[in-house]
Parts: C-alpha cells; structure tokens; sequence
C-alpha cells in the first residue's frame, strides 16, 4: 500500500555549497539534481522518489542552503524548515567539520519534533576524516564526489529510520483476519473522482486482499436490511432464480461463488463505508456486525488517534461565534457535496445549534495563529505520510486544543458515537 505519499521521507540539510544535490545524486546514481559551484542553487525543496536496498522505496528532499541570509534568501530558508515537518529522517550535511549556531538550531527543531538525524561531513577527499562528535552524535565522513562512505551512509540511514516509517503495518490489523468478508459501501456523488474510487477505498480494498480476506463493494443505496440473509431472504435465494431484485440476484450469485449450506447465512464480519453516509447505512446493519468509516480506519492507522478520540467529544463545547480549522491534506477541485468544505460545516452547526466560522488550509502549508482556533478537524490523510499528519497537528496537541479527523466527527455528529472510534 506504499504509494510516493506513504514512503519514508528524508530531508537533506545544510548550508549553501555543502554539497546537498551531489549527495542525492551519489546516493540515487543520478544526475538528477543540479550542482554547481554556485551557492544557492538550489532554491525550493525538491522531491525525488528512490530505492533504498533493505528499505525498499524512499523520498529523498533536496533543501535550499540554512545560512542564505538575503530577503530572498530568507524566504528559501522559511521553505527548507517546512520541510522539517514532513520528514522521517534528517540528513545534516557539513564540511570541513563546521558546526555553529546555524546547524545548533536546526538541531534543536529536530529535537522538538522527535524527528531522527544524522550528521554527515562532506568532501571527506578534500579534508582528512577523523573521528569527531557535535551534540553527542557521531559524525560519519562521505565524499559524494568519490563515493567515500556512501555505502556506509546507507546502512546508517537503514539503522536511523523509524521503523513505522517503512514497516507499515495494515490498514486492517487487528480487525479483519484471513477469509473473513468485509463489506465495503462506497458512495458515488459529484465529489468522487471521474472513472475510479477515491484512495482511502482503494487502499481498503488493497489492505483486505493483503489480509487474504474477502470484500464485497456497493453502492449506499443499494444497502437494504435483507442483504444479511435472514430467514425471508434465504427462502427467496433457495432456488436462485432470476428475479428483478438486484440485491436478490447478487445475494444468489455469492452463493453459488462460496457454496454456502443451505440454512447458512451470509454474514460480513466487518462494514466498512464512508463517514457521510453512515446515518443513512446504520439502520441496516445488525448490531453484532461491526461497522466503520474508511476515515475512521486511517485515523486509527496515521492519525494522531488517542487525541482524535479525546478531541471528538469536545463538539459538544462549542460555542458562537467559535473558529474551526478544517486540514485537507491534498488539493482538489470542490464541489457542492464537497466533505470538508461544505458537509461537515453544515453539519456541525446543525448539530450544536450555534453559529461557527470556519477556515480551511490545504497541503501542508504553514498553519499560523493556531490559538485563535476552538477546534482541527484534519481529514483522513490519505496523501501524506504518518509523520506529516502528527507534526501538522503537533501545534494544536499542545495547545491543549481539540482535535478530530472528518469520520470521527460525522460518526459522533451523526448519532452514533459507538462508531465514532474502532479498538
């Protein structure tokens, strides 16, 4: 289930002329990035997706210099430190072993964010390697113009990288096992892609098959309280014939798929469907069939979800007037059905009676005044990584403000504060 948003990433540091694009190009064996003897080539932060052998796919981020002390030169360095919010793992890269207040306070952003680093001297061919150590962390020596301790770099980079980074667990560990049948209700409406299914039902279908399990996709209104085979629905598919009944006919079809026994009845061991649909699909499930939200499963898997799960409930302390951040964390064209925009807005001020003012950021641009804010509602994070997700909502954590993720908060807007969360 990696896709380039879900890889580990791995930000590259260091003053101007420091050798920054050579060591992506030493560590790729690509000419993809531009060095020159130039400072400050480099001007925005630059992706590059690449294999890491016993890793397997990384995100390497080439940065603009830390010491560019011009106007423009600032706003390049404002850049780079954004960077430190949506990174794994951090490269410092030096030379000539220097080291002063300019690399001591990107150490210490590091530090506030829990973010891994390594410190790394360059041009090890120019200046003779010796062992040497800042902030109690062993400095290893490269020349990324020869190659010199590449392969070295490498096996520390395997070392220092988050396990969760690159383990990743399954978006259904825990909650479905082999053969089980997940039912998956998928609604269809403006907002959905043209041609395909939104990602967080893509990556649920993908986790089920991982989990050589079974699933089973409709649409919301094709959801009646019959699907679950009761005793009239048994007798209805006993002789499979074919009827009008497109429920009818699928149920008839998945029996004669599985060979189920006569009296057996089809049953889903887990439902799983989208959060705005849930006051609607509720009704038709049985009360022992456990349902959810694909949101609520990736908050569960990349979310921040023991705030989410102490956040949730502090709806109910809203007040007029109240400001609400809503986080998307992709860019997309909006609609009138749109979730984050539109929906959850409406609902909420519905559900709690007052009238709140919303803001919206999308990506992972810079939040600012997080203060002025009674409420984050950060949407399922589909695009972006566990890490860029948990420093985004690392202001709001520790400003003691509330905190929920979209399908938490329909499910607990929506009547149903069972569902609101998945153990």
């Amino acid at each position: 289930m990696k896709n380039l948003n879900s890889q580990p990433h791995i930000g590259i540091f260091g003053r101007r002329n420091n050798g920054k694009s050579a060591l992506i190009n030493a560590l790729t064996g690509q000419e993809i990035a531009i060095v020159s003897e130039v400072p400050g080539t480099t001007t925005d932060p630059v992706k590059k997706s690449m294999e890491i052998f016993g890793i397997g796919p990384v995100v390497l981020i080439d940065t603009a210099g830390i010491d560019d002390e011009n106007e423009l030169g600032k706003k390049r360095v404002e850049k780079t430190e954004n960077v430190l919010k949506q990174i794994d793992l951090a490269i410092l890269l030096i030379t000539h072993y220097q080291y002063d207040e300019i690399e001591k306070n990107l150490i210490a952003k590091l530090r506030v964010l829990d973010t891994p680093f390594i410190i790394v001297n360059n041009k090890s061919d120019i200046v003779e390697i010796k062992d040497i150590t800042f902030e109690n962390e062993s400095v290893i020596s490269i020349s990324a113009k020869t190659g010199a301790g590449i392969s070295e770099l490498v096996e520390l980079l395997k070392q220092k990288i988050p396990v969760s980074a690159y383990h990743t667990h399954s978006l259904l560990e825990g909650i479905v096992k082999e053969n089980d049948t997940v039912l998956l209700i998928t609604p269809i409406d403006s907002a959905a892609p043209e041609g395909r299914l939104i990602l967080p039902q893509v990556q649920t279908i993908r986790a089920i098959l991982d989990q050589n399990a079974v699933a089973i996709v409709m649409k919301e209104d094709q959801i009646t309280s019959g699907l679950f085979f009761n005793r009239k629905v048994r007798k209805e598919t006993a002789k499979c014939t074919k009827k009008n009944n497109s429920i009818i006919n699928t149920l008839c079809s998945l029996r004669k798929t599985f060979a189920f026994k006569k009296n057996q009845s089809i049953k889903p061991d887990l439902v799983i469907t989208d959060s705005q649909v849930f006051k609607s699909v509720a009704p038709h499930i049985p009360p022992e069939i456990p349902l959810t939200s694909f949101s609520i499963l990736l908050a569960r898997y990349k979310g921040d979800y023991e705030n989410y799960v102490k956040g949730t409930p502090q709806i109910e302390n809203l007040k007029d007037g109240d400001l609400i951040l809503i986080m998307e964390s992709c860019t997309h064209l909006t609609s009138c059905e749109d979730i984050g925009r539109v929906k959850i807005p409406k609902l909420l001020q519905e559900y709690i009676g007052k009238n709140l003012h919303f803001d919206f950021v999308s990506g992972l641009n810079p939040i600012e005044n997080i203060n002025t804010y009674a409420l984050v509602v950060q949407c399922g994070g589909c695009m972006i990584t566990k890490k860029q997700i948990l420093n985004r909502l690392k202001p709001a954590v520790d400003a003691g403000i509330p905190i929920t993720n979209y399908g938490m908060l329909l499910a607990y807007i929506s009547g149903l504060k069972e569902f609101s969360q998945i153990q």
